[in-house]
């Protein structure tokens, strides 16, 4: 069924109020709650038996709310934003002060605006970065359709958005651009040839020396 603005709506209540919810991403169907809902991501973490200490990713409504999230935004990163965002490309910078330890633990923190305009709405009604796990228990495969889920993230969430069957294929591509230059974290769905070409031409000069 397509994924109606009303319905989009009804689950952003359902996160504001502390609530967390299956939706679908440009890849796979995603687990998420708010950023600032404590208590919502312990329950994420717990409904997808998620090891403690490795830290949740997050998507963004668009570039400004993911770049908010971040102490600095370096010229490679904005370089990737502007040519893969909206799409399956997480980048990962130092962390922003406050961030909660459940996206932050190491000092970073992964977001990416994704390509799924369902989950950039959600986010924007929300008002503010979710977290996009994948919606199984960890060890197990990702699913393109509600039917598909387990029973026991079913069981553990508060609502489901239902975007039909989504793309699948490879997961976002996960990549480190703390330094000044990238390192690939995760292989996926932008392939890294492109991604190092973009950060090749972000770091050559702008002008005559």
């Amino acid at each position: 069924m397509p994924v109606v603005t009303r319905e989009v709506a009804r689950i952003a209540e359902v996160l504001r109020r502390g609530g967390i919810a299956v939706y679908p991403t440009e890849t796979f169907y995603g687990l998420g709650a708010l950023l600032d809902a404590a208590a919502a991501l312990r329950r994420l973490a717990a409904a997808k038996l998620r090891p403690a200490g490795k830290p949740l990713p997050l998507v963004a409504a668009d570039t400004g709310m993911a770049f908010s999230l971040w102490a600095e935004v370096r010229p490679v990163a904005r370089a990737l934003a502007a040519r893969f965002w909206p799409g399956p490309l997480t980048l990962v910078a130092a962390a922003r002060a406050g961030l909660p330890p459940e996206v932050a633990s190491g000092g970073t923190v992964g977001v990416r605006v994704p390509g799924s305009a369902a989950a950039r709405e959600l986010s924007r009604l929300s008002g503010g970065a979710l977290v996009a796990t994948s919606a199984n228990l960890s060890g197990d495969a990702p699913v393109t359709r509600v039917e598909d889920l387990d029973p026991g993230i079913l069981a553990r969430v508060d609502a489901v958005l239902d975007g039909g069957v989504t793309p699948g294929g490879l997961a976002s591509t996960v990549v480190d651009v703390t330094g000044p230059g990238v390192a690939l974290v995760r292989a996926g769905a932008v392939p890294w040839p492109e991604v190092l070409a973009v950060a090749s031409g972000a770091a050559l000069p702008s002008g005559d020396d």
